[in-house]
Order: structure tokens, then C-alpha cells, then sequence
């Protein structure tokens, strides 16, 4: 696969490469006021670090930047009906700032049999959305919600309560469903997240927090307990920072563990 850098579709690299070889970004900035956020840190932070989401400034306008998706979509239609769409990097795209634009792009890729992944920390788009999806594009859509356990560093999000509800409702709706325990404020907390939601999740994605040190030997703990519980027959990922922190080789990881091209629309 040739790299791809559009204004809305392009391939992550690094750690983003973890969760998806396809993304898109309309928005830099966010309103949920996380205070781990890595957008709001380091060089990334004039960029993409605002409180408030904020059109790319490559973009005219809403329409102007669907009509630009449109156009990527079509360009790089058949990578992208194989391993699907990621939503979004430097945004939430499901706040009420974001999720017109959000909902008008996923409408076009399911139009062309383009699956969607969303990652959000958001509940409060759910009864709405949830009667607007067609049954015929549940196998369509992968919906991811991050939880680590931590709402007072997350003022403006939905609660990880509501999160965790939510989740439970797409799933029973048929809908594939991940989780990123990302990032891992404390172990328990992580934990006691994962606990919560087994039986209405797919997949987890798990990663470290940047910048923080974590004791090996409570890593390995964590790994071993995570995968000893009943996870009634979800997939995990580990991602690599967080495997390299541990000490463990990905190989020696159990058949439920899998590797960064693992595409949950194979596996529901």
C-alpha cells in the first residue's frame, strides 16, 4: 500500500498506525477538556491542542470539505472498502460540534460499502443516531468508546458510566463494538473498565499513557489478569509501547491476542 496523505483520508503512521491504516480528520481541537489529551502537549499543541473543534483550515467550509472526502474516498475506494475508516485522530467526531459532518461522511462511505470505525468519548449522540442506521448497515460500522475509569479528567465528556451504557446498547443493536483502554491512567482502573464491559465488546485496544512510568512486573500483572478473565470471546490488542514496557513479545501472546492489521469486520 502507497502512502496517502489527503486533507480529510490519509494513513496514520507511528502510534496511529495502531488503530488504523485509514483514517480521517476534519476537525483539530476538542471540546471534552481531557486532560491527558495528546494533542494538547508538545509540538502537536498550536495545531491541534484547542478546546474547541475547529474546521482544517484546508477547508473551506462543511460542504467544501465533504466534497473533498468524497473525492479521497473514491480515490483509494478499494484499500478502504478492505480495511475500513477511522474517525477521527484530532477530534471527537461524535460531539455535537462535529457529528454533522461526521454522519454525512459515514453515510457516503456505507454508500460505497466503505466500512466505518468511530472512536468517541461521547454517549449523548446514541437514541438519536441508533433509529437513523439501516439493519442492513450494522456490519458496516464499528463503534469504539475510550474508557479509563477517570471522568474528573475528562470534565466534558460523557461519564465512563454513560460510555459503558452506551456501548451495551450498540451491541445489542448488532453492531460491532470496541474499546480503547487508552490511556491507562492506573491499572485498577483500567481493569475494573474491561471487567465492566465484557459480553458487549468485540475488541480492546490498550495502550499506555505518553510521557508516564509504569512498573514492569505490575504490566505483567495487569496482561496476565486482563487475559485470564471470562472475556466471552473478545480480541485484545496491546499496543506496542505498552508490550515493550511489559517486557512480553507479541508472539508469546495467547490466540485471542492479535496483531495491528486485525480488521474487526472480519471477526463480529
Amino acid at each position: 500500500m502507497n502512502t496517502f496523505n489527503g486533507k480529510a483520508i490519509y494513513n496514520p503512521s507511528g502510534k496511529a498506525g495502531e488503530y488504523s491504516q485509514w483514517a480521517c480528520n476534519f476537525y483539530n481541537g476538542c471540546s471534552n477538556g481531557c486532560g491527558y489529551c495528546y494533542c494538547k502537549t508538545g509540538i502537536l499543541a498550536p495545531t491541534l491542542g484547542g478546546d474547541h473543534p475547529t474546521l482544517k483550515k484546508c477547508f473551506r467550509d462543511e460542504k467544501h470539505a465533504l466534497e473533498v472526502f468524497q473525492e479521497e474516498l473514491m480515490q483509494n475506494l478499494a484499500e478502504l472498502q478492505e480495511h475500513g475508516l477511522f474517525f477521527s485522530f484530532t477530534t471527537d467526531p461524535m460531539l455535537p460540534e462535529t457529528i454533522r459532518l461526521t454522519e454525512c461522511a459515514m453515510d457516503l462511505a456505507t454508500d460505497h460499502d466503505v466500512p466505518v470505525k468511530i472512536l468517541t468519548k461521547r454517549a449523548d449522540w446514541v437514541d438519536y443516531l441508533l433509529p437513523r442506521l439501516p439493519i442492513n448497515w450494522h456490519n458496516n460500522y464499528a463503534f469504539g468508546f475510550t474508557l479509563t475509569g477517570h471522568d474528573e479528567l475528562e470534565p466534558n465528556a460523557s461519564t465512563n458510566a454513560e460510555r459503558i451504557k452506551a456501548m451495551q446498547k450498540l451491541y445489542k443493536a448488532g453492531f460491532s463494538i470496541f474499546a480503547s483502554i487508552e490511556p491507562i491512567i492506573d491499572l485498577d482502573s483500567s481493569l475494573q473498565m474491561i471487567c465492566a464491559t465484557y459480553g458487549s465488546c468485540d475488541h480492546y485496544k490498550i495502550g499506555l499513557e505518553s510521557g508516564k512510568r509504569y512498573d514492569r512486573a505490575e504490566l505483567q500483572i495487569f496482561i496476565t489478569t486482563v487475559l485470564s478473565d471470562n472475556h466471552a470471546g473478545a480480541t485484545f490488542y496491546f499496543k506496542d509501547s505498552l508490550l515493550k514496557a511489559a517486557g512480553i513479545d507479541r508472539k508469546d501472546l495467547p490466540a485471542n491476542c492479535v496483531g495491528r492489521d486485525y480488521n474487526i469486520f472480519n471477526n463480529k
